[in-house]
């Protein structure tokens, strides 16, 4: 999950300088739907932020295989591409159609409850350490610790989704299947290897999330400064926003990849034997197999998946946001 902490920080961003925040189309005046009505239970919370998530992992998940492809450091000569299309066409005349989708229903499967839980877990703990940091107010500090925290957990629950899902896309699997690539990762590779990759996650995320929330915060400041509900301004700036996050993480991402598909030729070619863990050690293996262009591979895969992913996950959720506080306002007695 990469948008999920940015759009659950939205949800008590404070309103950016200018004009104050207006009534969107179907609202009261003076009423603001950037933050939910406080009568909304915690499983419409969930319910929103798991439709986003399952719709921002497999909208695009064809070029989300493409790019764990071109992050492989080693790759085999059927498997090199030169860009996206090339990759996508070629998986499709040599592997058949369905192939790019190998490995959808783990992700749909991981993406529901892990979104689920970090919408959960935020909200609730946003609500309670705002009460106790700044009693009726706002607090920047509560919201941050909500974050944090939601992330962790999920994390926890997408990360051995991410190993299965990453290993069914490599060229090659030795993985007939979701249930059997499991088995064989916990007898041959213990439960641990469902987890390599968790710690690189989570420093990865809170970069992305950062350069995420402030990118796509500046942008509304200029799209949609009254911030009313404006879809073409959720999806704009939620595309540039995500583009340039997922850029500036690649690096650490092509290191997760290489925790979670533990690429053998590439291992291999440096006489590691048995696994490889750890972040640094990652570092140090990709840097010495690809130098400082081998932190990059597969850039151009990551930003295209990710630019339309986090634009539809924004619109749903600002979407959610809206509906929800409209149809919260309809039922209020007339005073």
């Amino acid at each position: 999950m990469e948008l999920s902490c940015a759009m659950g920080g939205s949800t008590a961003a404070p309103p950016g300088p200018g004009p104050p925040a207006a009534a969107g189309p179907g609202l009261m005046e003076g009423e603001d739907y950037e933050s939910l009505p406080s009568g909304v239970a915690l499983g419409t919370h969930m319910v929103a932020g798991a439709v986003a998530g399952i719709l921002e992992h497999t909208v695009m998940y064809p070029v989300d295989s493409v790019k764990t492809r071109m992050q492989s450091l080693q790759p085999d000569p059927k498997a090199q591409y030169r860009g996206v299309y090339e990759a996508l066409k070629k998986m499709v005349l040599t592997e058949g159609l369905w192939r790019p989708l190998r490995g959808i229903n783990v992700t749909m499967m991981g993406a529901g409850p892990a979104h689920a839980l970090y919408f959960a877990c935020y909200e609730k703990m946003k609500k309670s350490l705002s009460e106790i940091f700044q009693s009726g107010g706002n607090s920047h500090l509560a919201n941050g610790i909500a974050g944090s925290v939601a992330t962790l957990l999920h994390d926890a629950v997408m990360n051995p989704a991410e190993v299965v899902k990453q290993r069914l896309q490599m060229f090659n699997s030795p993985y007939t299947s979701v249930l059997s690539c499991v088995r064989t990762v916990r007898r041959t590779e213990g439960l641990a290897a469902f987890y390599r990759s968790y710690t690189t996650q989570l420093t990865m995320n809170v970069p992305f999330q950062a350069i995420h929330f402030i990118t796509y915060e500046l942008l509304q400041e200029h799209l949609n400064p009254r911030r009313r509900y404006n879809p073409g301004s959720h999806i704009v700036a939620g595309a540039v926003a995500g583009a340039v996050a997922a850029a500036a993480t690649t690096p650490l991402d092509v290191c997760k990849t290489l925790l979670n598909t533990q690429e053998n030729t590439a291992l291999s070619s440096l006489n590691i034997r048995g696994h490889l863990s750890g972040m640094a050690n990652a570092i140090s293996t990709v840097y010495q197999l690809g130098g400082i262009p081998g932190f990059f591979k597969g850039v151009q895969a990551r930003v295209i998946y990710q630019m339309p992913s986090t634009a539809i996950a924004w619109s749903v959720y600002e979407f959610f946001k809206y509906f929800l506080t409209k149809q919260a306002l309809e039922k209020k007695p007339s005073a």
